[in-house]
């Protein structure tokens, strides 16, 4: 098998744990869901870069066409929170392949994606969901504000948590060459990197159960 086919076989591998990985969904607060998908498109964008990125937010959105309630304008939105999410965060990444960029990375991509989804929220949501705008841009910040950063905080925790392991299973399955331009995670860096992800993970834990008025 040679790179270019390793490539499209690690990258259609990917879009299909994506579109798995939509139909996992934890119902959070009003209709919105966290899935996590976002995770399994990070580590494409990680692994292949920012423009992979994208290919497979479009590819896994529009997977989830036929599946979803909410049509072609849950399809654009859908698109728009995975690659707000994953191109700043592979494109640090790419500028220097450490943990440390990798961490900034997904903390700007988190901040960054959740910014443009309440924009996108206020002018897509009253079509698919049939809510006055008015009505809509009472909820941005009390819920939908809320969620995006309890969703894309999971989101960094996880790619933080999976990606090496992800990374070792696609090499020893021989579908990715090993990276000789990464630079090794010192111990402090994967120390700092695993309370991060411990942090966000019990913070989003705490948010989500507040969200669900169980706290």
């Amino acid at each position: 098998m040679n790179q270019k086919t390793r490539r499209l076989t690690a990258v259609a591998m990917l879009c299909a744990l994506a579109f798995v990985a939509s139909f996992c969904k934890i119902p959070i607060v009003l209709w919105l869901k966290y899935e996590p998908k976002d995770v399994i498109i990070a580590m494409g964008g990680f692994l292949m870069g920012p423009v992979t990125g994208v290919i497979i937010s479009g590819v896994a959105a529009l997977l989830e066409l036929p599946f979803s309630e909410t049509g072609a304008v849950g399809m654009a939105m859908n698109f728009i929170a995975s690659a707000a999410f994953v191109v700043p965060a592979a494109l640090l990444y790419k500028k220097r392949r450490s943990l440390r960029f990798a961490a900034i990375g997904l903390v700007s991509g988190a901040l960054i994606a959740t910014g443009v989804m309440l924009l996108w929220n206020y002018f897509l949501t009253p079509l698919y969901m049939g809510y006055p705008r008015e009505a809509v841009a009472e909820l941005l910040i009390p819920f939908f504000l809320p969620f995006n950063l309890l969703k894309t905080g999971l989101n960094t925790a996880l790619t933080l948590l999976l990606y090496k392991p992800a990374v070792t299973a696609l090499r020893r399955a021989k579908l990715m060459p090993t990276d000789v331009s990464a630079q090794a995670p010192t111990k402090t860096e994967r120390l700092g990197a695993y309370l991060l992800a411990a942090l966000l993970l019990l913070t989003c834990i705490l948010a989500a159960l507040a969200l669900r008025g169980i706290l």
